[in-house]
C-alpha cells in the first residue's frame, strides 16, 4: 500500500495551509482534493489581516500582491441617511489594516504552487475521499476514488479539512454539538458602478437583509432568508426576488435585469456547530470540519487558517518522528477552543437577538433605521476598532512557526 506520513482530505484554505507548513517541516504530506481544479463560485473569498501577515511570514507576500484582489478597510450599514461605519479596519495594529477579497481559486493556486516547491508535498486533484482505513479503533489511512478507480493510502494521521459536511468526521464517529441557525443565504452577483461604495456594507429591513461586498466591477451579494424557505421563495420567481432586492437598495433597480434567473442564485445552507472532540486515534479535524461557523462576520476562513497553523506547529515534530499520539492531537483543540467558542457565542447572540427577529418580521427595525449599536459607534468612533479586530484578526491569531518561515520572494505560478 502507498503511504504518507499525513493525509489531508480537502484542498480548501485550511487543508492547503496545513499541508504547506508541514511540508516545510520536512513531513511527507498528501492533499486529496475531489475536484479537478479550485474553480468554485461563491466560496469564502476573504483573506483577513491576520492571514495576510501569515503570508508575509511565509515569504508569499510578493506573490499574493500579484493576484488580482480588492482591499476593504470598512464594514458599513446602509441607512436612509447614508452609510454608517460598524468596523473601521484602518485603526488596526500591524501592517495590514484591511481585508483582501480575492477569488478563492487564486489563493489556493498560490498555496499549491508554494507547496510544490517542497519535496515532501503532494497534491492530488480528482481524488475523492470514500472512507477511512482502521485497525481496531485506530485510523491507519483512507480510501479515495479517482477517474482510474479506487485507491488506498496508508497514513500515520488523516486530517479532515473537508468542510462543514465533513465525511471524514462522520466516518470517524466524532460527536457534533449543533446550535442551529435561523437563516440560509442566497449568493448572487450584481453589476457595480465605479462611483459606488468600495467597502462592504449591509442593509436590514423587517423580514429580510442583504450584505454587499465590492468585487471590482460587481458586488458579491448575500441575501438572507429564513431557514428552510429556499424552495418556497424560488417558487415565487425571479421578479419577486428582484423586487425584494430593489426594496432594500433602490439604486440597484437599473441593473437587476442582469440577474437572468434564480439559477444564478446559489444557496448556502448555514450551519453553526462544533465537535465535542476534534480527534480520534490517527485522525484530526480542523476548520469547518471541527466547527462550522455562521457567515456572520465572515470569520470562518480566518479561524480555519488559524486552526491549520496551530495544528501544523503542534504536529510537525511528532510527525517527523512517527509519534503522533492522541495526546498530541488533543493539544490542537485545547489551543483553538477559546477563540472558537467565544466567536460562536458572538454569532449565536447576533443570530438570536437580531437576525432571527428581523427575518421573522418581528424586529422593531425598519428599512433604513440605524441599529442602536451602530448609532453608538458613530458617536464614539473608537468603538469601531473592536469589531474590526474580531473580524480581521481574531481572538487568537496564529503566526508561522520558525520552520515554515521564508524570505520574501516571487513564486513562479503554475
Amino acid at each position: 500500500m502507498e503511504r504518507t506520513a499525513v493525509a489531508v482530505v480537502g484542498g480548501g484554505p485550511a487543508g492547503m495551509v496545513f499541508a504547506l507548513l508541514l511540508a516545510r517541516a520536512g513531513v511527507g504530506v498528501t492533499v486529496l482534493e475531489k475536484h479537478g481544479d479550485f474553480l468554485r463560485d461563491f466560496r469564502g473569498d476573504t483573506v483577513h489581516a491576520s492571514t495576510l501577515t501569515l503570508l508575509d511570514e511565509l515569504g508569499l507576500g510578493p506573490s499574493f500582491a500579484e493576484v488580482p484582489h480588492q482591499l476593504v478597510d470598512k464594514v458599513q450599514v446602509l441607512t436612509d441617511g447614508g452609510l454608517a461605519t460598524m468596523a473601521d479596519l484602518s485603526r488596526l495594529p500591524g501592517p495590514h489594516k484591511h481585508i483582501a477579497f480575492v477569488p478563492q481559486w487564486d489563493f489556493l493556486d498560490l498555496l499549491a504552487d508554494a507547496g510544490r516547491r517542497e519535496p515532501t508535498f503532494t497534491l492530488r486533484m480528482n481524488a475523492e475521499f470514500t472512507g477511512l482505513l482502521k485497525s481496531g479503533d485506530r485510523v491507519t489511512g483512507l480510501r479515495y476514488r479517482t477517474p482510474e478507480g479506487e485507491t488506498e493510502l496508508g497514513a500515520d494521521l488523516v486530517v479532515a479539512a473537508d468542510g462543514r459536511s465533513s465525511l471524514v468526521r462522520e466516518e470517524a464517529g466524532l460527536p457534533v454539538h449543533a446550535f442551529g441557525a435561523p437563516m440560509d443565504v442566497w449568493w448572487f452577483r450584481i453589476a457595480r458602478h465605479e462611483d459606488e461604495p468600495n467597502g462592504g456594507f449591509g442593509r436590514f429591513a423587517r423580514g429580510t437583509a442583504l450584505a454587499m461586498i465590492p468585487r471590482g466591477d460587481y458586488f458579491q451579494c448575500a441575501f438572507l432568508i429564513r431557514k428552510g424557505t429556499d424552495a418556497q421563495l424560488r417558487a415565487e420567481g425571479i421578479e419577486a426576488f428582484r423586487a425584494r432586492v430593489v426594496e432594500l437598495v433602490p439604486w440597484l433597480e437599473d441593473r437587476m435585469a442582469g440577474l437572468g434567473s434564480l439559477d444564478e442564485v446559489k444557496l448556502l445552507d448555514v450551519k453553526l456547530d462544533r465537535l465535542r472532540r476534534w480527534h480520534g486515534e490517527g485522525v484530526l479535524c480542523i476548520g469547518d470540519a471541527a466547527h462550522a461557523m455562521s457567515p456572520i462576520g465572515g470569520v470562518g476562513i480566518n479561524l480555519a487558517v488559524q486552526d491549520a497553523v496551530a495544528a501544523a506547529a503542534i504536529v510537525a515534530a511528532p510527525a517527523r518522528r512517527g509519534l503522533i499520539t492522541s495526546d498530541v492531537l488533543a493539544k490542537v483543540r485545547r489551543r483553538r477552543w477559546f477563540p472558537t467558542v467565544v466567536t460562536q457565542a458572538f454569532q449565536r447572540r447576533i443570530q438570536d437577538s437580531f437576525l432571527k427577529p428581523t427575518l421573522e418580521g418581528a424586529s422593531a427595525g425598519t428599512t433604513g433605521r440605524m441599529p442602536k449599536p451602530v448609532a453608538l459607534m458613530q458617536r464614539f468612533p473608537w468603538l469601531q476598532t473592536v469589531p474590526a479586530y474580531l473580524v480581521a484578526i481574531g481572538l487568537r491569531p496564529e503566526h508561522a512557526p520558525d520552520f515554515a518561515r521564508r524570505a520574501p520572494e516571487r513564486i513562479e505560478r503554475g
